[in-house]
């Protein structure tokens, strides 16, 4: 942590309860583990269709997409949060939409620094590692299932 970076917030959606750019700020700087320069933009689904499409050649929209334009120092790319895909899995989950925000964020983030989840021991790792840094800034296991209740 302590590394410094440059991190710009742009909103290309007018979706409702998306969270701050203060927030946003919180939690790339807890994931982050070198200098980085990144741009973090919140779209709606059809941005996020199209450059799912364009970039992975998959024709649906994803919670997020990272890009990973230099890999040296400091560390440069953009990570791609589509609004409504979020808030639709957070309600299906049951989970707390910031509280996802925040995961798919920290997600991104490591994605960003070269981590990956396309074998079954390097899923293990990046999950570790995201539940210890959303732990730190007092959010929930987002791997574990959650019930809603009332005690």
């Amino acid at each position: 942590m302590g590394k410094s970076f440059k991190l710009a917030v742009q909103y290309a959606t007018s979706g409702t309860e998306i969270p701050t750019r203060p927030q946003f700020r919180r939690w790339v700087k807890a994931a982050l583990l070198q200098n980085a320069e990144i741009v973090l933009r919140i779209v709606d689904e059809a941005e996020g269709r199209e450059l799912n499409q364009q970039f992975r050649n998959k024709d649906y929209a994803t919670n997020v997409l990272t890009f990973v334009y230099d890999d040296m120092q400091p560390l440069t790319g953009d990570i791609v949060l589509c609004a409504p895909i979020v808030s639709q899995e957070a309600q299906q989950q049951h989970k707390k939409l910031l509280a996802h925000y925040a995961h798919l964020t920290v997600h991104g983030v490591l994605h960003l620094q070269g981590y990956d989840h396309i074998e079954n021991a390097e899923a293990a790792v990046m999950e570790q590692i995201e539940t210890q840094i959303l732990a730190r800034l007092g959010y929930e296991d987002p791997y574990t299932e959650h019930e809603t209740s009332s005690s």
